[in-house]
């Protein structure tokens, strides 16, 4: 659409609701057909993979300049992709921490029928969450583009294991139902970044970037998987002792 000169705005908004139709069928396939949700996921991932190849015929694309002008424009001295972060950011945080809403995506995420039980709309937390994370995924695409200046057939390859590794660095439990937004996962996502420009700097071999993020996340998960065991122990011992405790009364 770009090079075809259609306005950036318009640009824009297909591309957000692109990536909204693309959380539309993830939640459709996961709440209302109960699929599992990473195989779901993985595969309309492949999915756009494929379309982005079959659009792009594999050759790279340099985009026009109407479109650069988001990655390259400031505001108050500061680039305008760093406020789009912090805005994603406060709006996250906000809504996790303080809203009725965000409580109830702890909850099913903790433990789905659980809520379901307690009266939460579980389908309907889900379809908003991943219509979310849809536009959300969206907007960092089309801010990565623009700061990059051209389309690669291989562009964002591999950058889902980066994804997953600052998530999970910053607190975030593959169990579900723990995590922030703030300061969490913003400090796994510099935490990645500094490991990447640590092995730019030292002029690694490029080829060992996946390798350390696979070693980041393995180690990750493995302490995330320690802790929740530790914890769901600490949790029956506590239920004991009230037990004990009612029953001596």
């Amino acid at each position: 659409m770009a090079l075809a000169g259609i306005p950036w705005q318009v640009c824009t908004v297909t591309v957000l609701v692109i990536g909204i139709l693309y959380a539309v069928c993830n939640a459709f396939l996961i709440a209302r057909l109960r699929l599992m949700p990473f195989v779901v996921t993985l595969a309309t991932l492949y999915l756009g993979r494929g379309l982005g190849l079959y659009t792009t015929e594999t050759r790279t694309m340099n985009l026009s300049e109407s479109l650069l002008k988001l990655g390259a424009a400031r505001f108050l001295g500061i680039q305008f992709p760093v406020w789009i972060l912090g805005a994603a950011i406060a709006a996250a945080h906000i809504t996790l921490t303080y809203t009725a809403f965000g409580r109830h995506i702890y909850a099913v995420g903790h433990d789905r029928e659980s809520a379901r039980r307690a009266s939460i709309h579980t389908n309907r937390i889900l379809f908003a969450v991943y219509l979310i994370c849809g536009a959300c995924a969206a907007l960092g695409g089309l801010v990565a583009v623009s700061q990059l200046g051209a389309m690669s057939p291989t562009f964002g390859n591999q950058r889902e294991f980066a994804a997953i590794a600052a998530a999970v660095l910053g607190g975030t439990s593959f169990f579900g139902g723990r995590g922030q937004v703030f300061p969490g996962a913003l400090i796994g996502v510099l935490l990645i970044q500094a490991v990447e420009n640590g092995l730019v700097v030292v002029n690694a071999d490029p080829y060992v970037f996946p390798l350390v993020a696979a070693n980041i996340i393995f180690v990750a998960v493995l302490l995330d998987s320690i802790r929740h065991s530790r914890l769901r122990k600490l949790s029956r011992l506590t239920i004991r002792v009230e037990c004990q405790t009612e029953g001596s009364i």
